[in-house]
């Protein structure tokens, strides 16, 4: 296991490494495409800023105003029906949105129930066979200038829906 360790230590390092000799073997300037990248990359995250702003805010604001809660209330029922504890259901709307605020909601479930509970293995896995929807639909067809996004927000839902359906069969299958 220390080889492991060591290896993941040295993991990033030799792919710089790399980079920069594959640069000098092709003959460009390594340092002067890094900073193209770099002014690239500050221009995208310039264009995308005031849309993750709008999600944090609106985030916040569904969370301060209880309309999460209130959300969590109304579809309880339809949790039952497909036996998810009803404490997940705000983590699967709001992760929807929001990765970062999902996570927060994931730390307060694991500090109330514990990591090895029902509840926490479900949102564990919830979480990861889950997507940011419109968090990353928002960033890159913003990058890219999409305009019309036809049919992937509808994709994107039924994919989630998919994930969360999965992650309360694979808790059940698997530890219950």
């Amino acid at each position: 296991m220390a080889w492991l360790s060591a290896l993941s230590d040295w993991m990033i390092p030799a792919v710089f490494a790399g980079i920069i000799l594959h640069g000098l073997i092709k003959k460009s300037n390594v340092f002067e495409n890094f900073v193209v990248g770099v002014n690239e990359g500050f221009r995208v995250v310039l264009d995308i800023l005031p849309t993750f702003l709008g999600l944090i805010v609106a985030v916040g604001a569904m969370r301060a105003s209880g309309a999460l809660d209130l959300l969590g209330v109304l579809l309880a029922p339809i949790g039952q029906w497909i036996r998810m504890p009803a404490e997940l259901i705000s983590v699967a709307l709001t992760k929807m949105i929001s990765s970062s605020a999902a996570t927060g909601l994931v730390l307060d479930i694991l500090a109330s129930f514990g990591p090895d509970s029902l509840e926490g293995r479900m949102v564990g896995i919830m979480v990861g066979s889950t997507e940011t929807i419109l968090y990353t639909m928002s960033v890159y067809f913003l990058a890219v200038n999409i305009r019309k996004t036809r049919y992937t927000l509808t994709g994107a839902l039924l994919a989630n829906l998919a994930g969360i359906l999965a992650s309360v069969w694979i808790t059940y299958l698997f530890f219950y």
